[in-house]
């Protein structure tokens, strides 16, 4: 059987989105992904060989290849999470649905497809037993048929065998009548399952008719998505710019911010410096007093400085006239000191004579 079914062989009866998962085949109990994200999951069926089968492709690769029998069965785990038990291939299949409605939809898919199958399968099986019958009963009539011509073919054989061959042509003839009662009967059947199968393939023909528009619509919202999608990424585009722009104004703003945060410190520098200029201020009157003062003792003290000059110059005039007097007294005292020492050399003299005078006395 071909992964993806041809389009002259088989059709899709049933299509939906879900994510797909397989049971974990070394512990049968963990879910293991087989899509990356959502996949068309559709149902497919095949006129010549009367199946039906669920199909699944991601990409390149088949997930899902699943033939549907009378004994599934789809059981709902969670209000959009599903799974059936494949025998042939040997695993258990899960969907995950992104509503409670689309799984409801596809259990119900699942159950019309299931008794579907049945349906076929018991068809098929009533025609091997019809087969059969037919086959047993031209068995049976041409024995009959050879064996009545024989009892009809001449009058010693019709004498010799005319009492049982009557026994056996009625004993055939009532399996006949059995036959032909069985066959109205299955007349009937086939009838009714005919009906059913023209009202369930008139069902089908309704639901592909849906699944064809439900198609339709589902490209021109796919045509709408796809419209809305690029202009969300025109606006995601313009967005992201603006964002790059609000984040450099941020950065300016941070920027400004710690400048204005530094241009506070630095005035609250200068209100303090301010309050102590202030504070000085308020002493600058004192100070000018005091200066005032402080000026008219310097006044004071120039005049007295003034007057002061003018004695030093008297002194010093005073004392150069004493120097030269000093010097002149010195003179005078030396030629005084020259004349006593004379005097005295004099009187040295003359006391020398005195005494000698004495000891010459």
């Amino acid at each position: 059987i071909s992964p993806v079914p041809p389009y002259s062989r088989e059709q899709p009866i049933f299509t939906t989105r879900a994510h797909v998962f397989q049971i974990d085949p070394s512990t049968k109990k963990n879910w293991v992904p087989a899509s990356k994200q959502a996949v068309t999951v559709s149902y497919f069926y095949d006129s010549t060989r009367n199946s039906y089968r669920i199909i699944s492709v991601d990409g390149a690769k088949v997930i899902i290849n699943s033939t549907i029998t009378p004994n599934m069965t789809f059981t709902k785990t969670s209000q959009k999470f599903g799974q059936w038990a494949d025998s042939r291939a040997n695993t258990v299949f899960g969907l995950g649905f992104p509503s409670e409605q689309q799984l409801t939809k596809f259990a119900e898919k699942f159950q019309e497809v299931k008794e579907a199958a049945k349906l076929a399968r018991d068809r098929s099986q009533e025609k091997i037993e019809t087969s059969s019958n037919h086959s047993q009963e031209s068995g049976r009539e041409t024995p009959s048929s050879t064996r009545a011509s024989s009892v009809n073919g001449t009058d010693d054989e019709k004498a010799s065998h005319g009492g049982p061959a009557e026994a056996h042509l009625k004993s055939e003839n009532d399996k006949l009548k059995i036959a032909l009662a069985q066959s109205s009967c299955n007349v009937k059947k086939w009838e009714t399952e005919l009906q059913t199968l023209r009202e369930s393939n008139a069902r089908l023909t309704t639901a592909l008719q849906e699944s064809a528009a439900s198609i339709e619509h589902w490209k021109k919202q796919f045509s709408t998505c796809k419209e809305e999608n690029d202009q969300l990424r025109s606006k995601i585009e313009e967005l992201e710019e603006q964002c790059n722009e609000i984040n450099k104004e941020k950065e300016r703003n941070a920027q400004l911010s710690r400048r204005l945060q530094e241009l506070e410190t630095e005035l609250q520098d200068k209100e303090l410096e301010l309050e102590e200029l202030r504070k000085q201020g308020e002493v600058i009157p004192q100070l000018m007093s005091e200066c005032e003062s402080v000026s008219q003792q310097l006044q004071a003290a120039e005049k007295k400085n003034k007057d002061l000059e003018e004695k030093v110059r008297t002194l010093r005039t005073e004392v150069e006239e004493s120097k030269h007097r000093q010097t002149n007294l010195k003179t005078e005292l030396k030629n005084f000191l020259d004349v006593l020492d004379g005097k005295i050399d004099e009187l040295h003299d003359f006391r020398q004579g005195l005494s000698k005078l004495g000891v010459d006395n």
